[in-house]
């Protein structure tokens, strides 16, 4: 994998296509850090989601995905939404070609408008081809693993109880600081 460069507040967001409200607050001179801080501070929880997503590098982004469509799916998920955490988890774990084309299918069966089917979209989307095995290559555009991470957060987030959404993102995007914080995206916390 080629080495990631930490991005800038303003490069994520010219790539994470957050709404008017989220554009308003960007300044020159704000970080990252601080940035998501007024996303979190005006209740741009979605934004917020898309902001994080599209920060990671892909592994971690995905990780974030799984993690959240895992909490919402309950103490014991059962068929095809427990096949596509496994396969998401099983990618994460080791993140090979057999694995991502497996993700590929456990979400599809999962439905991709769900937080598990979403969690392995992210992971499909990941590298390689788009294209079936044989053909030739189709490579994926480089913002579409946080576009399908974004979405797992967010369907997790709203798709079950969603008068506890607020709480549900608050949750999920402390997760989600927590990863930027242990692999130093935007420096020591």
């Amino acid at each position: 994998m080629p080495e990631f460069v930490p991005p800038t507040a303003a490069q994520i967001f010219a790539v994470s296509e957050l709404g008017e409200p989220a554009a308003a607050l960007l300044r020159e001179d704000l970080g990252a850090r601080d940035y998501l801080k007024l996303l979190l501070d005006n209740h741009h929880f979605p934004d917020a989601v898309r902001f994080v997503a599209h920060a990671l590098p892909k592994r971690e982004a995905v990780w974030w995905a799984w993690y959240c469509a895992r909490r919402t799916a309950g103490a014991d998920p059962q068929g095809k939404f427990k096949a596509a955490l496994d396969a998401t988890e099983q990618w994460i774990a080791q993140p090979t070609e057999e694995n991502r084309r497996a993700a590929w299918s456990a979400g599809e069966a999962a439905e991709f408008g769900t937080a598990a089917g979403c969690a392995c979209l992210g992971a499909f989307f990941s590298g390689g081809s788009l294209a079936p095995p044989n053909c030739p290559v189709v490579a994926p555009g480089d913002f579409l693993t946080a576009k399908a991470v974004s979405g797992a957060v967010i369907f997790a987030a709203i798709s079950s109880e969603p008068e506890k959404a607020e709480e549900k993102f608050r949750a999920f995007l402390d997760q989600g600081m927590g990863v930027v914080n242990r692999i130093r995206i935007w420096g020591k916390e």
